[in-house]
């Protein structure tokens, strides 16, 4: 599809990446939502939890919901999505990966960008409700990496899928991790790692044999912890083969549900592989939208309900 003109206008003050960005992150509330959750066993006998909130009136659409790096699903970005979706008659499924629900998963393992047999795990537990006739996807960077991997690498997508939408998109993993490692990304970049590891802490303790302290203590930086950990813990060889296996780019072309990217071009974490221009252009089921601004996910609207949740709901309602 031709590459969609963007229309988002920020207010004047959250033109700048680091505003936007550090303001949603931080500052933003959501009121509003019930959330009841629900513990699914996964095939290797972890969990996932997932935290359901409803339409007024019974629904036969559910939209999945899948937060970023560290995030959970109490997120103002999941759960501005939910209530949107939620007064528009679209009851909302938004899921805690492994180890983010507040309580420790059982494995060494834990989640990642590519780890879409967790996201099939969740889909068939939905289809199995025989509830749904229409179910949409929404991510949020690691989780919008994760989503379009999930369509794009199979060609069984179950029918009822309709739709996935995919904000702040780290298409390609290897140049976003490279983007955070920058000098301007240094303090998200030591965030993420001070929590990545305080996580990891508890396994240390858990599963010994798996980690010793040495390698712990070694890790200074993402990729550090991505090599270390992630990939060791997830089968992959390191931190480079676990971002290019990992990473939804190289599975844009196949493509076959109607599927909307949003990445700000102002955005400090995406890299310029991750705007993926060419493969847009060139399949039907692809759409790229590229706003001047909003930093990451930091797309600040008119009352408190943000731009790419207004673009989510509408795209789901065009298809």
């Amino acid at each position: 599809m031709p590459i969609i003109e963007s229309t988002y206008k920020p207010p004047f003050w959250a033109k700048k990446s680091f505003t936007s960005t550090v303001f949603s992150g931080l500052a933003r509330r959501v009121k509003g939502v019930e959330q009841t959750r629900e513990r699914i066993t996964l095939p290797d006998s972890d969990f996932l939890d997932l935290d359901w909130s409803y339409a007024e009136q019974k629904s036969n659409k559910v939209i999945i919901l899948l937060h970023g790096l560290e995030g959970n699903a109490q997120r103002p970005y999941i759960t501005g999505t939910a209530k949107l979706f939620n007064q528009n008659g679209i009851d909302a499924c938004a899921v805690n990966f492994r180890g983010c629900s507040g309580e420790p998963n059982l494995l060494y393992r834990s989640y990642h960008s590519g780890a879409t047999e967790d996201l099939e795990a969740v889909v068939n537990h939905i289809l199995s409700k025989d509830t749904y006739d229409d179910i949409y996807i929404k991510g949020i960077s690691l989780g919008a990496n994760m989503a379009l991997k999930y369509v794009g690498e199979r060609n069984d997508v179950p029918k009822e899928i309709k739709a996935v939408i995919a904000i702040s998109t780290p298409c390609d993993l290897k140049g976003s991790c490279d983007e955070l490692l920058s000098l301007k990304n240094k303090h998200y970049a030591i965030r993420f790692l001070n929590h990545l590891k305080d996580k990891l802490k508890p396994k240390l303790i858990q599963f010994p044999d798996n980690i010793p302290v040495t390698d712990f203590k070694s890790i200074k930086t993402l990729i550090d912890f991505d090599d270390v950990y992630t990939a060791k813990a997830h089968g992959f060889k390191n931190a480079l083969d676990y971002y290019e296996k990992a990473s939804c780019l190289q599975f844009l072309p196949n493509i076959k549900v109607p599927s909307l990217i949003i990445n700000a071009l102002n955005d400090s974490f995406l890299s310029a592989t991750c705007y993926p221009v060419k493969m847009a252009k060139e399949n039907p089921n692809l759409y790229l939208e590229m706003p001047k601004y909003g930093g990451h996910v930091g797309f600040i609207d008119k009352r408190n309900v943000y731009y790419n949740e207004w673009r989510a709901l509408g795209f789901v309602k065009e298809i």
